[in-house]
């Protein structure tokens, strides 16, 4: 049976939305948790008051205005919406001023959140307090090598929300993995959870390991330190790591290997915990989305040229799925460089592609052997190929200002996140600019969450498809009851936002 809770977190936007009153009373709830589940009831209706269109005769809550945000140094309030939102980016920097991912993160968000806190200041309050990690780990992880030195690692996992459910989100294992990134990650995880409308709360983890160079015996070991400090903190019902960068099924095996020996439980409720579930999940997710964003205006993923930025499980996954569609993916690229096939890379060269990078550490060069078609590193740049859709799987910032303009350039229409933070803040605009289509990490990188509330029996890929497009419907809306019609990006972090926000004011100050 369904907690209050629980109800109130798989209510859709237009449900959710008149919860955004200046009051919310426990009637209120009450009412609301009774009505349909169905995005499509209502959906003319404001997220905020229920009433048609954008311009509502809506009852502020003066007494919430008039409440100082912050009193550190005297008291500090606001008048404007956008006011707010910069007040809370400030106090963010001066946190965490060396943080700057994180703060980028922020600043991203509060912006899109200005709106709401115009309509209603209350919910102001409530972003200053989802800024902060419910509770944040790091730790020492010490491992021998193949040659018996020991090693130094850090790792981490931040605990970021459960208003909505257990903590659930990925484990990240790379070079570049540091608390800025593990605290922007964990922000953000809190508003793409939350999409999915099912009872599922944010965490991320990690650590600063290179798990490429590594051999199998020393991943292993390693795995099994990390796991021996974080087997404290998480398990079933209490938060549940999935993989993510760098992480595959075989780290997920070591980790679990290591958890069950210190613990005695390692399922809840039918669902194994720290399962490899489908590694298919994540890509086919954004392919799905990209077929909905292009389905909204008229047209399909048929015959579209796409340039697969990166080589990592979810873009062979996002690959393998765009040829269902009848796509034509162009290219993978990993750190000796990218392969190009002019004429796409079918069925039969995908599997090439997955046996050579599922062995560690290999490299896409080795490809070059099997194919008398492709072309690598040629040309020099993988943005200089013309193309139809961009969909980057790699490295966080992988898109900035000058790659959207050179693949505006050359004649794409759309860039679709496959990767956390591919696009930078400065991009988006740009992408704004130029008119191009952009799917962000957000909103495309809910297949994972869909994947493991689903269970593994109910995750087929018709079922992602239907939770697909029934998310890009509730965000297509969201971005439309607050002015911001097509942009995803707004309409991703303020749907996310209210289904968090209206659960955190039934729990209070905590």
């Amino acid at each position: 049976m369904l907690s209050a809770t629980s109800k109130i977190a798989l209510l859709p936007p237009a449900s959710l939305a008149a919860r955004a009153r200046a009051a919310v009373a426990p009637s209120v709830a009450a009412s609301l948790s009774s009505r349909p589940l169905s995005s499509s009831a209502g959906a003319k209706k404001s997220l905020v008051t229920g009433e048609e269109g954008v311009h509502q005769t809506m009852q502020v809550s003066k007494a919430w205005r008039n409440k100082p945000l912050f009193r550190r140094q005297g008291d500090v309030r606001f008048k404007t919406g956008l006011e707010a939102a910069n007040l809370l980016v400030a106090e963010a920097k001066r946190r965490d001023a060396h943080e700057v991912t994180f703060i980028d993160s922020v600043r991203s968000t509060m912006q899109c959140l200005s709106p709401i806190f115009d309509r209603n200041p209350r919910y102001a309050f409530v972003a200053k307090q989802l800024m902060e990690a419910e509770r944040y780990i790091q730790f020492r992880v010490a491992w021998i090598d193949d040659t018996g030195v020991v090693r130094m690692n850090r790792g981490y996992r931040i605990q970021y929300s459960s208003s909505i459910g257990p903590y659930e989100g990925a484990i990240h294992f790379g070079h570049h993995v540091n608390s800025s990134i593990v605290k922007s990650l964990g922000f953000d995880a809190v508003f793409s959870n939350a999409l999915t409308g099912f009872d599922v709360g944010a965490a991320v983890g990690g650590s600063d390991i290179n798990p490429f160079d590594k051999s199998e015996a020393e991943i292993q070991r390693f795995c099994q330190s990390y796991m021996t400090e974080l087997a404290k903190y998480i398990g079933p019902d209490i938060d549940q790591p999935t993989m993510g960068m760098g992480v595959s099924e075989k780290e997920i095996g070591y980790l679990f290997g290591q958890y069950k020996r210190i613990n005695v439980k390692s399922s809840s409720g039918g669902k194994p915990f720290l399962s490899a579930m489908d590694t298919s999940a994540p890509g086919y997710g954004v392919a799905h989305f990209a077929n909905e964003m292009l389905q909204d205006r008229g047209d399909s993923l048929e015959g579209k040229r796409v340039l697969i930025i990166g080589s990592g499980k979810v873009a062979r996954s996002v690959a393998e799925k765009l040829l269902s569609f009848g796509a034509i993916p162009l290219t993978f690229s990993d750190a000796s460089g990218h392969v190009y096939e002019p004429d796409g890379i079918d069925g039969g060269k995908l599997a090439t592609i997955n046996k050579i990078k599922n062995e560690r550490g290999a490299l896409l060069g080795r490809y070059i052997i099997a194919s008398t078609t492709a072309q690598f590193n040629d040309p020099g740049s993988v943005l200089d190929i013309p193309c139809d859709l961009c969909i980057p799987c790699a490295s966080m910032g992988d898109i900035d200002e000058a790659a959207v303009n050179k693949l505006a350039d050359n004649g794409c229409v759309g860039v679709i996140e496959g990767g956390h933070g591919a696009v930078t803040p400065e991009a988006r605009k740009v992408l704004k600019k130029r008119g191009l289509m952009y799917g962000p990490d957000k909103l495309t990188l809910t297949g994972p969450s869909i994947a493991y509330a689903l269970g593994h029996k109910n995750a087929t890929d018709e079922r992602l498809a239907a939770e697909v497009a029934r998310i890009y419907k509730d965000v297509k809306i969201t971005a439309q009851e607050f002015n911001a019609r097509g942009d995803l990006f707004a309409g991703a972090n303020i749907a996310g936002f209210l289904r968090v926000a209206n659960v955190m004011l039934n729990h209070g100050a905590v």
